[in-house]
């Protein structure tokens, strides 16, 4: 039998996140359990040439630096800080565990093993020995995002049976020989995978690409730590909260955040209609836009030799044609649940576009309030996207939980000294700061409470399902 404190079912991020901080702020003993080999959750199912959408600053667990904090010198990412490879993120978390988590003599962790919660038991995926496991605290089950990539994908549409479809995964060891490249599906898998074909020599014209609906990308250049970029960051975020305080209607909104170069969209004579928090840099934004051939006839229903069948039309397609499908979804859109329940933890996301950041706040939370109710109040779920109208909830959740920690004078100043929090200094001193950064500080403090207010309006009553 296994005892512990907190078992922690998963060992992604937001699992890895949740037993850094428990090591430093309580003297809890931590059993991971994970049906993955190593650490890293769906990393070690990504595509090869997968890379983080932010920088590497803002991603890993507090207690170690991700990547070398280095500014990308070439490619459509030039001028920004890196994105680490999926091959470099597996690596790090493989490293937290061997160097940091075992070490301690206060974790163990089970790879390769199913936990039963009706049975509370730990099996092992290959011998099938099973092991009670008695909990004494709370088991924080990462598994709510139940996040899908394309390796572990099942395609909602049909496909004859002669015609060659692979995943992202397979595409850099089955390209050569292909002349014509479809890739089905919109989102930032198909982004990445269109653009991983031009910069490694395909023609923009050997590329279709099956778009269903467009989406609204956020502008990587709003999105960068440091000093040095420190104003851009804030003023985004300032242009966010003008957005949402004084927009009339969704589409407004939209318009606003597209104007002050806080969100992008790759056709600019298409209003998209989807949101899901991918951020992107203009350069890579112009080389998608070299590709031409892009189906939006919505979703693919049957793919055959000759022809695509979709939702609203039917076109020709070429026999030799190498599919490649991009239309795992990464995160369901579902309800939020309370984080904390009796016994329980059910990571979400509560500080708005960082699954790492919020993970290693909930543990915090977990350490060092006694009462759930109130730790929930403190980590209300920011509701995952999927729709432009998602945006809405999702900044009026997050100002809410800003609300709501501003008396929490403790928890302030350990997520402003925590290095997942990523930002730099304001210039000038604490007698004469910068007039600049003033600018910045009073548009964010007299557009916030007008934001909060119109977001309430543009969605009628936001309460949660």
């Amino acid at each position: 039998m296994y005892e512990t404190d907190y078992l922690i079912i998963g060992s992604g991020a937001v699992g890895m996140n949740c037993a850094d901080v428990l090591l430093d702020e309580t003297d809890a003993d931590i059993l991971i359990v994970d049906r993955h080999a190593a650490p890293g959750g769906h990393w070690n199912d990504a595509y090869p040439f997968v890379r983080l959408h932010q920088p590497s600053v803002f991603y890993g667990v507090p207690s170690r630096v991700l990547g070398g904090n280095r500014i990308d010198q070439t490619g459509p990412n030039r001028g920004y800080y890196e994105l680490p490879s999926g091959t470099e993120v597996s690596a790090y978390f493989e490293a937290v565990m061997r160097e940091r988590f075992l070490p301690s003599g206060r974790v163990r962790y089970l790879p390769m093993h199913e936990f039963d919660d009706e049975q509370s038991t730990a099996t092992a995926v290959l011998s099938g020995a099973s092991q009670d496991v008695k909990v004494r605290r709370k088991i924080i089950d990462t598994t709510f995002f139940n996040t899908t990539v394309p390796l572990t994908h099942t395609p909602a549409y049909a496909v004859a049976k002669d015609l060659k479809l692979v995943t992202p995964n397979d595409l850099p060891r089955v390209a050569t020989g292909h002349t014509r490249f479809t890739v089905v599906g919109g989102g930032k898998t198909g982004m990445d995978t269109c653009v991983w074909l031009l910069e490694n020599g395909a023609d923009a014209d050997q590329i279709r690409w099956i778009v269903p609906r467009d989406s609204w990308l956020i502008n990587r250049a709003i999105t960068q730590p440091g000093d040095a970029y420190l104003y851009d960051s804030l003023g985004g975020y300032a242009s966010m909260l003008e957005a949402a305080a004084f927009g009339e209607t969704v589409e407004d909104v939209f318009a606003w955040l597209e104007a002050s170069k806080c969100m992008l969209r790759i056709e600019t004579s298409i209003r998209p209609t989807m949101f899901r928090n991918a951020t992107m840099s203009q350069g890579e934004i112009d080389v998608l836009r070299k590709i031409k051939d892009v189906i939006r006839l919505g979703r693919v229903q049957r793919l055959e030799p000759d022809r695509i069948e979709l939702e609203n039309g039917l076109v020709s397609a070429d026999p030799g044609d190498l599919y490649i499908d991009c239309t795992a979804k990464a995160f369901d859109a579902r309800a939020s649940a309370p984080v904390f329940t009796p016994g329980r933890i059910f990571p979400q996301v509560v500080l708005n576009g960082s699954v790492c950041l919020s993970a290693a706040l909930i543990a915090y939370v977990e350490a060092n309030y006694a009462d759930d109710q109130e730790k929930n109040e403190i980590c209300a779920p920011v509701p995952l996207m999927n729709e432009d109208a998602d945006w809405l909830p999702m900044i009026y959740w997050h100002l809410r939980n800003v609300d709501r920690r501003a008396s929490e004078k403790e928890l302030g100043r350990w997520l402003r000294q925590n290095r997942l929090t990523g930002f730099g200094s304001p210039k000038g001193t604490k007698d004469a700061p910068d007039p600049d950064y003033l600018k910045i500080v009073k548009r964010m403090r007299d557009a916030a409470p007008l934001a909060s207010a119109n977001l309430k309006r543009l969605m009628g009553t936001p309460e949660r399902s």
